[in-house]
């Protein structure tokens, strides 16, 4: 692969990739040509992220428009993550250990991949237009992923009774299959506060989109309520020994007391958003309010204090719709008859699979993620070429843990700079595990004789 100036593509690379983009079904997950697609898409993120951040042509969302790829990537979007809660629960539920466990945190990180690669480029709207139809399952999805991130704040509450639950669900996997539960865990939280970014996109771009996504966004789904629902739990802040912390640039930072009510990037997102459906004309159209809804965002007003409109100037103006609807009452339901389009692509995959789950994952198991030494040695090139690491470390969604204890690391293997340590002890408990996959990453590295 070719890489000037720390970049990962050149524009005729990408224009290559993007064009070979293909659809998988979900029996084809984990396979060696899905592995190479997915690593075709790993180096298109990778680029597009480096492109934006240079504020530099962003030549990956012009080639993936122009092969119309947009409603392939939600496909895949929805594939994988189907995989995520039919397969890889099935590897669970069977105690599956895997000799090596990249292969399936390559799967579960793939989702999270797109999630990136959509965030980074759907803040066009010509990126919005080219996602047709299939836009409607992405809206659906946030809406799970956001549905997951409220409630997760709530099951936070109960920590005594879930502790011993999840404890006593651990205890039954091996250290491999734990230490993937533990990194879906991370992933998924990740992907949700991603998917703010993506439903303001989507918001911001109604007027383009096909009709039926302002009404599904607002009325089916009450995206508005639940927004004001996750603000409310503020899952992106928590408490450690005595230390406010916020999750800022895809890691847990340590805010100071002069910074407590600066709003940060997820928190301006959820704002945006709500400003836009609450406050548009079409959209206040469009809302059916009534007395829960009304009820519930009016718990915004707690919120908007001086500081926070200074942040943001335009909430001023949603202050002032707020105390004009306290004093309102909610108009009555309305009994119009609304014809409505609904997504089709995830509907369509668990009709397709419907009954063949548990197949799938006994054949994937042994196929796909219990590979040969042959087969291993043959990836292990590949990850070498894919995963620039020096690359990813400024990528990287959250400071690098110990491979053996999960304590923050500052050492780093010397020969495959793949795993991370805290301390000599852990590299040593660790190294008889990790000496195969370290061999082959580190004989991927060298140059051919």
């Amino acid at each position: 692969m070719n890489v000037e100036g720390g970049q990962p593509l050149l524009p005729v690379e990408c224009e290559a990739f993007c064009q070979s983009l293909q659809k998988y079904d979900l029996r084809d997950v984990g396979s060696s040509s899905w592995s190479r697609q997915h690593e075709k898409l790993e180096k298109l993120n990778m680029q597009a992220i480096a492109n934006a951040a240079a504020e530099e042509s962003e030549f990956v969302k012009e080639f993936l428009i122009n092969e119309g790829k947009y409603p392939m990537l939600i496909e895949d979007l929805l594939t994988t993550e189907l995989w995520r809660e039919k397969i890889f629960s099935q590897f669970i539920a069977v105690k599956f250990e895997p000799k090596i466990t990249f292969p399936v945190y390559m799967v579960l990180y793939h989702e999270a991949t797109l999630v990136n690669l959509l965030e980074t480029t759907l803040y066009y709207q010509e990126t919005c237009e080219s996602c047709g139809d299939a836009i409607l399952d992405l809206i659906d999805y946030c809406h799970r992923k956001l549905i997951w991130l409220s409630a997760r704040s709530e099951e936070d509450l109960q920590t005594e009774v879930d502790a011993e639950d999840a404890e006593e669900k651990a205890s039954a996997l091996g250290p491999n299959m734990k230490e993937l539960s533990s990194q879906d865990a991370s992933i998924q939280f990740d992907i949700a506060i991603k998917c703010l970014s993506l439903l303001r996109y989507i918001c911001d771009h109604l007027s383009v989109l096909p009709l039926s996504c302002s009404s599904r966004i607002l009325n089916s789904l009450d995206f508005p309520v639940l927004l004001v629902e996750i603000l409310q739990n503020s899952p992106w802040t928590k408490a450690d020994n005595g230390k406010l912390q916020k999750y800022i640039d895809n890691k847990w930072t340590v805010i100071t007391d002069s910074d407590r009510f600066k709003l940060t990037k997820t928190e301006g997102q959820i704002w945006l958003t709500l400003y836009k459906l609450l406050m548009d004309p079409d959209c206040m159209r469009k809302y059916e309010l009534n007395g829960l809804r009304k009820n519930t965002l009016l718990k915004l007003r707690s919120h908007l204090n001086e500081l926070m409109v200074d942040q943001l100037p335009i909430l001023g103006d949603l202050h002032m719709y707020l105390e004009r609807l306290s004093m309102m009452e909610a108009p009555a339901s309305k009994q119009d008859l609304i014809l409505e389009q609904m997504p089709e692509i995830r509907a369509r995959l668990l009709e397709d699979n419907n009954g063949k789950f548990v197949t799938i994952s006994k054949n994937q198991m042994k196929k796909f993620f219990d590979p040969s030494e042959e087969t291993l040695k043959e990836q292990a090139k590949r990850w070498a070429d894919t995963y620039n690491f020096d690359m990813l470390e400024s990528l990287i969604s959250e400071p690098a843990k110990c491979a053996v204890c999960g304590e923050l690391a500052t050492k780093r293997c010397s020969r495959c700079q793949n795993e991370w340590y805290c301390r000599r002890e852990c590299q040593v408990t660790a190294w008889k595990k990790h000496k195969s996959i370290c061999d082959m990453l580190y004989t991927a590295k060298q140059p051919l004789k």
